[in-house]
Order: C-alpha cells, then sequence, then structure tokens
C-alpha cells in the first residue's frame, strides 16, 4: 500500500529555508557550521538555525540537520558539544553517518530523532533493521538502490521504521558519495564534507610515451566531462515511488539558490498532491511539471539506478544540457503601498519584462515600473547585487513570491 509521502527540501541558508517551506516542503534539511558534508555551503549560524526552526514550525514543517561526516578522533569532542548546542534549539532529527557520532547524539540529544545517511551504504534490509535496533527512527537509501529492491526492502523492515531516498537532483559517480577523488587530487576530503568536485572537471588523455601531448576525449568542440552523470529526475515516477513505500522524498542541492528550490519544491509539491487526488490529474499536468522542473538545471536528467543499473546515457556527452535558464532577481520580502522590497540578486532595468513565481503554481507575466533605492531615489537599473530595493510591477506581487527573468536560449 502506498504511504503518505514527506517531501523534504535541501536549504543552504535561512531565505533558502523559507523559501522551501513556503514552496512546499513538509521538512527541510540544513547544515550547521560544522560536521556536514557541505562545507562550502552557507550554513547556519545558531542564530539563523534558531530562527529557522521557528519559522518552519509555525509552518508545521520540520527541519533535519545534518551531521554525516565520518568522523576522525579529532572530531569527536567536538561532535559532542555540537549535540548539546542542538539539544536546546530542538531540530527534528540529525541525519548521521558514522556509529560514534550516532553514538554521542543517543547519549547527548536522545529526544532528538536520528536519521541515518545515504553516506552510511544503505543497501539492504539487514542494515535498516542494524540501524532500527540503535534507535534510529529513519534510514536514507543509498541511491544505487532499484524501485524493486526498495519494495523487498520495506517488506522486511518494522512498519514504523522510514525509508528516505533521493529523488532528484546531482548524482554522485561514487557509491553513496564515498569518494576519493576530491582527497587525491586536492587534499580536501569529501567525507568531511571538502568535495572540490573532480568529477565536473575537463579531462584529457595523456599517453605514456607523450608527455605534455593532451589528447581531448571528444564528443564535440566543448570535449566532454567523463564522469559528469546527468541530474537525477524521478517527477515522471511518483507512483512508483509511492507503491515501492518511500516515506520521504529527498531532493538533492545544499548548494542551491531559493530560485531552484522553489521550482523543484513547487513542482514535486504539485505533482504529490495531484496524484493522491487523482492519477489521471497527475497524468495530465505532466507536461507542465517537465516544463517546470527544466527551468532550474544545466545538465539533461536520468532516473539513475531506480530501474536497475543505468547504462552510459546517463553520462553527458554534448553541449545541449538545458533548454532554458532563468536569472533571479529576488525575492519579495514584504508589499507596501504597491512597492515590493527586495535584496537584488542580478540586474535588472525599468521596462523589462520579469516573471512573479507565486507559490500556488502561477507564473505571472510582469513589467518592472520604478525601482527606488532605500533612499526613495529613483534608479534606471539594479546592477549592485544584495542592495536593498523597492520595486513597482505591473502585477500583484506578495511576501514570498520569487522574481525571475527568462533568458533566451542559444539553440531556441
Amino acid at each position: 500500500m502506498a504511504r503518505h509521502p514527506e517531501l523534504l527540501i535541501p536549504a543552504s541558508s535561512l531565505e533558502v529555508l523559507k523559501t522551501a517551506v513556503i514552496f512546499g516542503a513538509d521538512a527541510v534539511y540544513i547544515g550547521g557550521e560544522a560536521f556536514g558534508l557541505r562545507a562550502k555551503a552557507k550554513n547556519f549560524s545558531r542564530e539563523d538555525m534558531v530562527e529557522g526552526i521557528a519559522f518552519a514550525h509555525e509552518h508545521d514543517v520540520k527541519v533535519y540537520v545534518t551531521a554525516n561526516i565520518l568522523a576522525h578522533n579529532y572530531d569527536l569532542d567536538g561532535v559532542r558539544k555540537y549535540f548539546e548546542e542542538l539539544r536546546e534549539i530542538k531540530p527534528d532529527a540529525l541525519i548521521i553517518a558514522d556509529p560514534g557520532v550516532f553514538d554521542i547524539a543517543k547519549e547527548v540529544c536522545p529526544e532528538i530523532e536520528r536519521h541515518i545517511s545515504t553516506q552510511a551504504n544503505n543497501t539492504n534490509y539487514g542494515t535498516y533493521n542494524f540501524w532500527y535496533r540503535q534507535g534510529a527512527s529513519r534510514v536514507v537509501s543509498a541511491r544505487e538502490l532499484s524501485l524493486r529492491e526498495i519494495k523487498e526492502l520495506r517488506q522486511h523492515i518494522p512498519e514504523d521504521l522510514e525509508i528516505e531516498t533521493f529523488v532528484h537532483g546531482a548524482m554522485c559517480i561514487s557509491y553513496s558519495g564515498r569518494c576519493l577523488l576530491s582527497n587525491y587530487f586536492t587534499g580536501r576530503d569529501a567525507n568531511h564534507g571538502a568535495c572540490t568536485h573532480p568529477c565536473r572537471w575537463k579531462y584529457a588523455v595523456v599517453e605514456e610515451t607523450r608527455p605534455g601531448e593532451y589528447m581531448p576525449v571528444y564528443e564535440n568542440e566543448r570535449g566532454t566531462y567523463i564522469f559528469n552523470s546527468k541530474d537525477l529526475c524521478m517527477i515522471e515516477h511518483i507512483p512508483e515511488l509511492l507503491d515501492a513505500g518511500i516515506d520521504s522524498l529527498k531532493i538533492e542541492g545544499r548548494m542551491k539558490t531559493a530560485l531552484y528550490v522553489a521550482t523543484v519544491a513547487r513542482t514535486y509539491r504539485k505533482a504529490i498532491d495531484d496524484y493522491q487526488k487523482d492519477p489521471e490529474l497527475y497524468r495530465q499536468n505532466m507536461p507542465w511539471y517537465l516544463d517546470q522542473i527544466s527551468n532550474c538545471t544545466y545538465r539533461q536528467f536520468t532516473t539513475g539506478f531506480f530501474f536497475g543499473k543505468p547504462d552510459e546515457s546517463t553520462q553527458i556527452y554534448d553541449s545541449n544540457t538545458y533548454v532554458k535558464e532563468y536569472t533571479y532577481l529576488g525575492i519579495a520580502e514584504e508589499s507596501t503601498e504597491g512597492l515590493i522590497k527586495l535584496s537584488q540578486r542580478n540586474k535588472f532595468s525599468v521596462g523589462e519584462e520579469i516573471e512573479i513565481m507565486k507559490p500556488d503554481g502561477r507564473n505571472v507575466a510582469a513589467v518592472v515600473e520604478r525601482i527606488l533605492d532605500e533612499e526613495g531615489k529613483e534608479q534606471e537599473s539594479a546592477p549592485h547585487p544584495k542592495q536593498t530595493l523597492y520595486v513597482k510591477l505591473s502585477a500583484n506581487a506578495e511576501t514570498f513570491d520569487i522574481l525571475r527573468r527568462k533568458e533566451m536560449d542559444e539553440n531556441e
């Protein structure tokens, strides 16, 4: 029987957390300033974490904090202090990979649920049952599991042990993210949150007797990224995900912008709700989901391992990696007397046509009629990032609406 799914959205900052909440998340996962696997993400200070958890809880949304490094001896004292802080802040769960870290959480803050990270290589129901006996309430499946395996796994674990599974976002070339390339090339440890993503770099071949003579692995004039996976996207397979018994549909992207998070959250929210309301409605609205989801990625899509081992088509070999791109202009922070306050993120000008992206699924075209700075001085354009502006549009924008501009793709 299909279970009621949670939509779990990433957040890199307080602004993105609030966006995720407003645009449809049931839960949000965030990183603190230490012990998570996204060291280069902005992450949350204690103050932002407190405010973010309060905001989420006001909207009946849960917050999970990542603490999923693979710890060394020198990490453990800091982990203990960190968990003592989190005990006061009260997130809904901790996401943990390391058994030593798990034990500290169990001891220091037993009232906070413990979820087992995909980094722990959770590939079978024996592993799920092991973690359940230790006190975990949820296990995140390894990305290399098929839907058939997940469905079988569900049949062999307790009913109250939850399965969380990545359904959208960047894929790692290594099993469950256990990659050593970054450490080898740069000395920055992926398993400590410092991955430099060597799988996204361009490579060439050098023959042993001809050093310095680089032979690119051509598919076209741009070369190719030989490790570069397409992005996972399961928007067309919500029925299969729910049928497999997955409790939480997880979106990857803790280093993404508010625009990306809003787009993915809104699209999956509508797809899940439509399917649960009427499977035929879900099928009818598929073109809308696919159009919306294509607006926020630079890569093509794959279904990963869900339907068996991926073939070479999961790799990107050509330059046509996206169809559309939207430029993120800012979030409407408040609306008073016909003016929208926002912290500007990219340049836009008076007279331009932009789009107001609303949480309910509407995209409203609008013309920028006026731009004022904080002193009320008129501006023709907004060229300075993070500048606080007051903007008059030809259409109504409300708090938390996102302003974006569609750019023409070179292939259009």
